[in-house]
């Protein structure tokens, strides 16, 4: 049984309805666990919730030390290609929106890890819009080649691959793959994905599936806050981290958290969510999952930002351009996927976080420490 399988016995509404109907009563009991339930963490992403969003925020600072520790993980994104064969109503990479398209050649690859490496960084997430033909597996296998020697961790964030796909690029040196259902409501998934292989939501949700059994290291899961109600759909993300966890144990997970942002295409987000009720989703998710890693992007302002990483975010990214060539490039055409809120340096956010009293890790982990030892050493 795949999630699209397990996902046939969760009805949208009547998740709708159970959270908002979460009562006052509900939270405190949710509060007074140690270990948390599906129905308490509806409880805590409820209106009921909001009023105690001081308690939730002490309790998740509380485990994200116990848990990770005083230190950020800090990734940068390399955009490799913003080609597209989608269409996705709120995406600028879209096909239909007219923008300058280009991929990176290998020559320009080399300037751009040449550039992030100046800034510090080794962990790095390589992102493309959707072309499997123009930007597929050859493109992969020859930047993964390339970039590995200075990189000690690579994510991806490309189009869903088959099993045996991801299983070759874990053998170049692939760590991890982030890969959003965008909405877990398949009625509006199909309203905002109106061509190209993304229209297929079962292929799309049963990626992770595909992944877990591939055995890769980390798998990054996460819906984009605005397509429909935040709240139903950051439940389903936490139906689908439970399922994971319970049938792939052995792998790590990541959550994030895209909040619709301008781009091409002037796209109106349906579901508005405020910046406390975001901080009340990531506090939600940490007193859930303790071990669950916590990711925010580029995407939120400075000053939210600021204020947010020490109550639950385990990783950030920092510097981030989110057009192909960007690092190297002062383009005055649209490339982008989305425009940034945060355009602080790598340096002004390490001093940041230093001040709050954190460590920042630019190293997530070496492949050495998963080498058996050899006989006789």
């Amino acid at each position: 049984m795949s999630f699209y399988d397990y996902l046939q016995h969760v009805n949208w509404n009547e998740c709708q309805l159970s959270i908002a109907s979460k009562t006052k009563a509900d939270v405190e009991h949710a509060l007074s666990r140690q270990r948390l339930t599906l129905n308490d963490f509806q409880a805590l992403i409820s209106p009921a919730a909001e009023p105690y969003l001081e308690q939730m925020a002490q309790r998740s600072m509380q485990l994200t030390r116990q848990r990770f520790g005083n230190t950020l993980q800090m990734y940068i994104p390399l955009y490799l290609s913003n080609l597209c064969s989608n269409i996705c109503t709120y995406c600028g990479f879209s096909i239909h929106n007219k923008i300058r398209r280009t991929t990176l050649s290998m020559v320009q690859l080399d300037a751009e890890i040449a550039a992030i490496k100046k800034l510090g960084f080794d962990h790095v997430l390589l992102v493309t819009g959707e072309s499997e033909h123009r930007v597929g597996m050859d493109y992969f296998r020859k930047v993964i080649k390339k970039i590995k020697p200075f990189f000690s961790h690579i994510s991806m964030e490309v189009q869903p691959l088959d099993q045996h796909e991801y299983e070759e690029l874990m053998g170049l040196g692939l760590d991890a793959v982030l890969v959003y259902q965008e909405t877990y409501n398949p009625a509006t998934y199909a309203a905002h994905h109106l061509r190209g292989k993304k229209q297929d939501f079962r292929y799309r949700l049963e990626t992770t599936d595909r992944l877990g059994k591939a055995g890769v290291h980390k798998i990054g899961i996460g819906a984009l806050i605005g397509l429909d109600d935040w709240r139903a759909d950051s439940y389903h993300v936490a139906v689908h981290l439970d399922y994971l966890q319970r049938t792939y144990w052995q792998t790590k997970y990541s959550i994030s958290f895209p909040r619709l942002r301008p781009c091409a295409g002037e796209f109106q987000p349906k579901s508005i969510m405020t910046d406390r009720q975001l901080v009340q989703l990531i506090c939600a998710y940490r007193l859930f999952n303790p071990d669950v890693e916590l990711s925010l992007s580029t995407r939120e302002s400075a000053y939210f930002r600021n204020n947010i990483l020490p109550l639950g975010i385990t990783s950030l990214s920092a510097g981030s351009s989110t057009q192909p060539g960007g690092y190297t490039e002062d383009s005055k055409f649209a490339l982008e996927q989305f425009e940034i809120s945060d355009d602080r340096t790598p340096k002004q956010m390490e001093e940041m976080i230093k001040l709050k009293g954190l460590e920042v890790v630019w190293k997530d982990w070496d492949h050495s420490l998963n080498t058996p030892i050899e006989k006789g050493f």
